[in-house]
């Protein structure tokens, strides 16, 4: 904490030494950089697509085309701006991803004083651990592949099973996890908030108990990867009791930040740990030119659009987050969204192309035409799952709406890998469409003085804002 800038500083000057022998290094004139400020000049912000020329390069078998050597990984994850992305991880950067891990935990014991849930049995709820190959580099997802870095001191603990975990489906693998857990003295339990309600859910159906009484010395829940928020009183209330939690802030690019306190709101920022952060005020990160910020510059309250250069070989990389700071003392962070328009309620990362092409496919099988149309998740609370929720006016309404459907979200399955997840591990059910009445978008859009101009309706949004003022203009 007291170091943070120093450090940022140094890890700027070893990724300058190491990407001068790069491919990329060269070809962006690394050998003539020294200084933060000629490193802007040399280094652009760049997204995925900008990034997948040199991924491809690494693919075809080169070597230090963006950090030296090859990466050991790939981990394949689905982004909000491009469809599927193979993010390198190199011997240099697995460090962060298991280390930073490490460091939650032992933050929270030396805050706590409670290390009681290291003497019981942990769940890491997390993907298949089996791993594919793509340009002979071991690629899969990332919680699977940090499965096989989990320390050998956790490793005695942990469950499920090693090949309980490389069940592919997910309905399968819950219940073998139910079935290798609810007996044991549960102490720590990991995952994505919608995968451990669930959980949850069939471990009270079998049990007729709650989850504090089944697991009486549960007392510690660690979740990240979607905002917890949504999630937190049904967890809570399934339990049965209040227990502390750590939240974390981990992408395949890296692991960003951690809740290093009980006590403090926002996650402490992980400035030593291979990652040299810089910041863009979020308005401008479209821009042609747009200003950036090492930690030293940066302000609290201020959305900032996160940028990444690492020694996984990631450059100007822009991670399309936004983040705020609550203290630069120390640099504590909220992350506070996207940069562009998404759903991501449920860790599925849906964007705009791709819900345009599927509803722009199913109305040219049914021979259907649409006026407009917007879609927002649906975050179960009580009874039944969650769901997205379809709000669309029709020009000529499908003779039969549920094959109209099943076509749509047969079509975004295949179109967004981690949709179709979520859809066949039945953690998600298949969309719902509600028809909006015909005019219904222009007068919601005039009821919001947004009507005419520039203006346009969001075709995704992560949120329920828009989906609940149309509920007055859909059919019931």
């Amino acid at each position: 904490m007291a170091t943070a800038v120093a450090d940022q500083e140094t890890i700027l000057k070893t990724l300058i030494k190491t990407g001068r022998t790069t491919e990329f290094g060269k070809e962006a004139g690394l050998s003539q950089v020294n200084t933060y400020e000629e490193f802007r000049q040399a280094i652009q912000i760049r997204d995925y697509e900008e990034m997948k020329p040199f991924i491809n390069q690494i693919k075809e078998g080169k070597h230090n085309v963006l950090w030296k050597g090859r990466p050991i990984y790939f981990a394949k994850t689905s982004g909000t701006t491009s469809g599927t992305k193979y993010i390198p991880i190199t011997k240099d950067s697995i460090p962060n991803h298991i280390n930073t891990a490490r460091n939650a935990l032992l933050c929270y014991m030396a805050e706590t004083g409670n290390s009681k849930f290291a003497d019981g049995r942990m769940i890491f709820l997390s993907g298949s651990p089996e791993l594919e190959r793509i340009g002979d580099i071991p690629t899969g997802r990332l919680s699977g592949i940090v499965n096989h870095h989990i320390p050998s001191y956790l490793r005695t603990n942990q469950l499920p099973s090693y090949e309980t975990n490389c069940i592919e489906d997910w309905e399968t693998k819950l219940n073998k996890i139910v079935d290798e857990t609810m007996d044991k003295n549960m102490t720590l339990i990991s995952g994505i908030p919608p995968w451990m309600q669930m959980y949850f859910d069939e471990l009270i159906k079998r049990k007729e108990k709650k989850i504090a009484d089944i697991f009486p010395n549960f007392n510690l829940m660690v979740q990240g990867g979607v905002n917890f928020e949504p999630y937190k009183a049904k967890l809570f209330e399934s339990i049965g009791k209040k227990i502390d939690t750590i939240e974390l802030f981990p992408a395949s690019e890296g692991f960003f930040a951690f809740q290093d306190s009980q006590n403090a709101e926002g996650l402490l920022l992980n400035t030593n740990s291979g990652i040299f952060f810089e910041f863009v005020p979020a308005g401008e990160i479209f821009n042609n030119n747009p200003p950036r910020l090492s930690l030293r510059d940066v302000k609290v309250g201020e959305n900032y659009a996160l940028i990444i250069n690492s020694n996984a070989g990631l450059w100007g990389y822009n991670l399309g987050d936004t983040v705020k700071f609550l203290s630069t003392d120390p640099y504590r962070i909220l992350v506070t969204g996207r940069t562009k328009h998404f759903i991501s309620a449920f860790g599925e990362h849906v964007i705009g192309e791709e819900v345009e092409y599927s509803l722009l496919k199913a109305a040219k099988e049914e021979n259907v035409h649409i006026t407009e149309f917007t879609v927002a998740p649906f975050v179960s609370k009580g009874e039944g799952k969650s769901y997205h929720e379809w709000f669309i006016e029709f020009e000529n309404t499908p003779s039969n709406m549920q094959e109209f459907a099943r076509k749509l979200d047969e079509t975004l399955q295949n179109k967004n890998v981690y949709y179709g997840d979520l859809i066949n591990g039945n953690i998600l059910t298949p969309l719902k469409i509600r028809a909006v009445r015909k005019n219904g978008f222009i007068d919601y859009m005039k009821s919001v003085g947004k009507l005419g101009g520039q203006n346009k309706v969001p075709r995704l949004s992560n949120d329920r804002k828009i989906a609940d003022d149309l509920l007055k203009w859909a059919d019931k």
